[in-house]
């Protein structure tokens, strides 16, 4: 046998950007980060339902290219469906397909995706299987993705009951967060998304955590100020450590900005994708944290810390799902753990915590504390209702 072995180095340039009013024909934020190239096209694919929260937005977006387009041939603006229904079926996903077929549009070419999280999976997914890759523009709507997810560099579906099953690694050409969707949510929607923004401070940033601590009650009230800057310090640490955390494609085990993801996937299955990602992740981490303390490894006062700013923005900490049962009395969140192995695979690896913005990788998880932690938030939850 000749074996030869040829290393391939690919320089990926990760672009994130921050504005107000991408769509206002004098902000040139968005067109100056497209290239005018011949023969190239733009393509707006933009969430379903949008426009009952921004009712002109399709056609301010058709105004926005028809003065800055440049070259560069508009292909016009398409509604695909988006929120996690839309991940559990082909369907929206062939949807964005169609629309990139019929517009001609080809690797020279952009897609701009509009809308939230969920949305962005399955736009990005269309975008990085078309053609083996097309240029993605991500315009986040939400909190969630603004502060996370828009950021990413993972895509995907869901499929046969298992979250993100198919999907890609696929950098964006650019991610541009436009703070007036931020402002335009509806007061829920826009809170619930800090808890990816809580999540990555306690893991990343404890100075950050310090002043989410400080101005959780100006955060709880979506002030301007306060949100935009933790949404845009959260968008660059998840940034930060994909770009240089020396793994951006997940090839090895540990996965920190999955803090309290591995019962968070799990719980948002269990509840047929009616419990939102943020609700979910939210638990996870409430559950994650009692652990922790619980194995002796993170100090009781710093969880009531992190539990205490969770509290304060309105988020949850537990949901009756972890209580739940499978028919042979086995407790049916820790499922999760194994779907979590499976979905990056080798060596079982969740991030506990050490201390605020300090964590270790555990391969082993204790079933019988986990339940006792369970139980415990169960009765937490009953004393405090």
């Amino acid at each position: 046998m000749s074996l030869h072995t040829l290393n391939i180095r690919l320089d990926f340039p990760y672009r994130t950007g921050f504005t107000h009013g991408a769509f206002q024909p004098e902000n040139s934020a968005l067109s100056s980060l497209m290239e005018q190239r011949p023969g190239g096209r733009i393509l707006v694919l933009m969430e379903e339902g949008l426009e009952r929260f921004y009712p002109e937005l399709p056609a301010e977006i058709d105004r926005y290219f028809e003065k800055n387009a440049g070259e560069l041939a508009y292909a016009g603006c398409h509604p695909v469906p988006g929120g996690e229904a839309a991940k559990t079926t082909f369907a929206a996903w062939e949807t964005a397909l169609r629309h990139i077929v019929e517009a001609g549009i080809d690797r020279h070419s952009y897609i701009i995706a509009v809308g939230g999280g969920a949305f962005l999976d399955v736009a990005g997914f269309a975008a990085a299987t078309a053609h083996r890759g097309i240029r993605l523009l991500r315009v986040p709507t939400t909190t969630l993705s603004q502060a996370d997810s828009g950021v990413g560099v993972k895509n995907g579906i869901n499929f046969m009951g298992q979250k993100n099953y198919l999907g890609t690694f696929a950098v964006a050409w650019a991610t541009l967060n436009d703070f007036l969707f931020l402002h335009s949510q509806p007061l829920a929607l826009k809170r619930a998304g800090l808890a990816e923004v809580v999540k990555v401070a306690v893991v990343k940033d404890v100075a950050f955590f310090d002043w989410l601590e400080g101005n959780a009650h100006a955060l709880a009230a979506c002030e301007r100020d306060a949100l935009e800057y933790a949404v845009e310090r959260s968008a660059l640490l998840h940034a930060s450590h994909i770009a240089r955390g020396g793994d951006a494609f997940e090839l090895g085990s540990s996965r920190p900005l999955d803090f309290g993801h591995w019962a968070a996937h799990y719980l948002e299955t269990m509840s047929g994708y009616t419990l939102g990602h943020a609700e979910a992740v939210s638990v996870g981490m409430c559950l994650d944290i009692l652990y922790s303390v619980k194995k002796g490894w993170l100090p009781a006062g710093e969880a009531e810390r992190i539990i205490s700013v969770l509290k304060a923005l309105e988020l949850p900490v537990f949901h009756p799902l972890l209580s739940h049962r499978t028919e042979d009395g086995q407790c049916e969140v820790l499922k999760g753990l194994e779907a979590f192995r499976e979905h990056l695979g080798g060596h079982l690896t969740i991030l506990m915590l050490t201390g605020i913005g300090r964590g270790k990788d555990v391969h082993e998880i204790d079933a019988a504390l986990m339940e006792e932690c369970i139980r415990e938030m169960e009765e937490a939850a009953r004393c405090s209702g």
